[in-house]
């Protein structure tokens, strides 16, 4: 990547102009003046940039004296919290490689993510304490698990001492937050020598359709996203303040919570409780007053079936919506009832956030979008043509924020990045008006009696109906080994799958499929369902649904 100066820099490495994103991120926002500016916001508690960059200054310093090395793995359990932003630049700041987990898996699932990346050090929060035993016993490697807190959420929680295994520790030492700062020296927090293509940060996919995979990032892609998608599309500012339900350890949030503030003097608000409620997020809404309102689609869903006061979201100039594709029918619902207008948009782990997006004063609802100003998008057949429009093809992309690769994944490589093209696996069709539209993932996909049906349309119709909350559409054989679209349901009210009304409401449903879809592509059978399987960040599992693991009460549909 060749990166544009626009800050003096030594050239450290022959060829290599100097960037290091820590700098980028802090250092220049207190060279214009900006130290008293409040950079963060969580639980009540602000912290400025000046404080922020002292923060990380030492953590920089500790991680250096507890012996880590530029490009080492520094894996992190953190919940949304000032000390994540500390740690993940503190790495970076030293050229270690940050790479931060879904606090909320299980210790056993962390562990394996850690012994895959090689890392020897581990930052878990308290909250997440009691996973450190299984974490630690899955990878070998590990000397030293740091343990942050949180302030509020850590009040009435027990020591991590005290429900951690020390047998099971083997030889590793357990450190306080306190305990590593405490390891910084003065002036032991100065940035290492990195440049935009160095080495930079590892994120985990989402792991939407199996075992997550370690994308590997540089430097420079921070500053890439916020050229792009941060600065041109929603034009952050430092008057903005920026509020994510989805979480840091994702690289949505992390372009929310992180990257967008910090390029532009903002203003992050964070916290670290999980998973979020709609009337926590209302209040956080309601005292915190984000200007930008970052969100997932079956959460937007929450919001609109909630009692919060429609006048919550005032302060909110733009929503934007991500992950999974956002309804046409949620798109209005939230604007009908708050007043905000979401921009809904593709992004991916690999590429690091959106890349095709509906941009202000230029919205599709039920569409992504069309490609977000730096990057390139194209449709292509299963021969690998360009596909016309109207027609579905497989997405691909490219744009200078895209990930070298994965981490000891060769196969997956070459499937994956060809040559400047990043092939995202989701099947789109691009209309007369270069909108995109979402029809699945390329492996979702159902062939029904020689047709095909695209689980997102399917849903988007289902989503329509007043009853329906959230609805996941997917292939089961029925007793002839005919395949058949199968949809779970969670009805609006929340109500038990059980209930009475069940056979009612699916009557109802049927009829409503009836009259907008056709026949191949309606339901051949429903299930009501409380909830559906889900990754962290919001994707449906919709792999489980088609393995049977979601949990559902399965009804056949009255015939056609």
């Amino acid at each position: 990547m060749t990166t544009t100066a626009t800050e003096p820099g030594d050239e450290s490495v022959p060829g290599h102009q100097r960037f290091n994103a820590s700098e980028w991120l802090l250092d220049r926002q207190i060279a214009a003046g900006a130290a008293d500016r409040v950079a963060v916001r969580c639980q009540g508690s602000s912290t400025t940039y000046g404080d922020l960059l002292a923060q990380v200054e030492a953590s920089a310093g500790a991680l250096r004296a507890l012996g880590v090395r530029p490009e080492e793995r520094v894996a992190m359990a953190l919940l949304d919290s000032v000390e994540f932003v500390v740690v993940f630049l503190g790495a970076m700041r030293i050229g270690a490689v940050p790479l931060p987990m879904n606090p909320l898996l299980p210790g056993r699932d962390l562990g394996v993510i850690v012994a895959d990346a090689r890392a020897r050090l581990v930052v878990v929060s308290a909250a997440r304490a009691e996973a450190i035993d299984d974490l630690v016993a899955g990878a070998p490697e590990v000397e030293r698990v740091v343990v942050a807190t949180h302030g509020l959420l850590d009040d009435d929680r027990p020591s991590a001492e005290s429900v951690v295994d020390p047998a099971k520790l083997r030889s590793c030492s357990l450190l306080s937050w306190a305990e590593l700062v405490a390891q910084s020296t003065q002036g032991s927090g100065h940035a290492y020598d990195t440049w935009a293509e160095s080495p930079g940060f590892w994120l985990c996919t989402s792991g939407s359709t199996g075992r997550p995979k370690l994308a590997m990032h540089r430097h420079g892609d921070l500053k890439v996203t916020h050229e792009t998608f941060g600065r041109q599309v929603l034009g952050v500012t430092g008057e903005d303040r920026c509020y994510s339900v989805g979480p840091m350890f994702h690289a949505y949030g992390l372009g929310n919570s992180l990257t967008f503030p910090l390029a532009a003097g903002a203003t992050a608000i964070l916290d670290p409780r999980r998973p979020p409620t709609p009337s926590q997020v209302g209040h956080i809404v309601a005292t915190e007053r984000p200007t930008l309102f970052f969100c997932l689609p079956t959460f937007y869903a929450a919001l609109n079936a909630s009692d919060l006061a429609a006048d919550t979201f005032a302060s909110v100039r733009f929503g934007v919506s991500a992950a999974e594709p956002l309804p046409a029918e949620s798109f209005h619902r939230f604007r009908d009832r708050y007043g905000v207008t979401v921009l809904d948009g593709i992004g991916s782990t690999e590429v690091l956030h959106i890349y095709v997006s509906n941009q202000p004063g230029n919205v599709k609802p039920g569409t992504s979008g069309r490609p977000v100003p730096g990057y390139e998008v194209r449709l292509v057949d299963e021969s690998g043509a360009d596909q016309v429009d109207g027609l579905p093809g497989q997405l691909a992309v490219r744009g200078e924020s895209t990930a070298t690769g994965y981490w000891c994944r060769s196969d997956t490589n070459r499937s994956t990045f060809r040559g400047p093209w990043m092939f995202t696996g989701d099947l789109y069709e691009r209309d007369d008006d270069g909108f995109y539209a979402y029809l699945g993932r390329v492996d979702d996909m159902l062939r029904v009696g020689g047709e095909w049906v695209s689980p997102a349309e399917v849903e988007s119709v289902l989503i329509e109906h007043a009853e329906v909350l959230e609805a996941a559409v997917v292939g089961h054989r029925d007793l002839d080994g005919i395949l058949r679209p199968v949809a779970y349901v969670i009805p609006v009210t929340g109500s038990a799958v059980d209930s009475s009304s069940s056979a009612d409401l699916e009557r109802r449903l049927t009829e409503h499929c009836r009259e907008r879809l056709a026949g191949y592509k309606r339901p051949r059978r429903y299930s009501l369902v409380d909830d559906l399987p889900k990754t962290a960040t919001g994707k449906i599992q919709r792999f489980k649904l088609r393995d049977g693991q979601g949990s559902a009460q399965e009804s056949g549909a009255p015939p056609d």
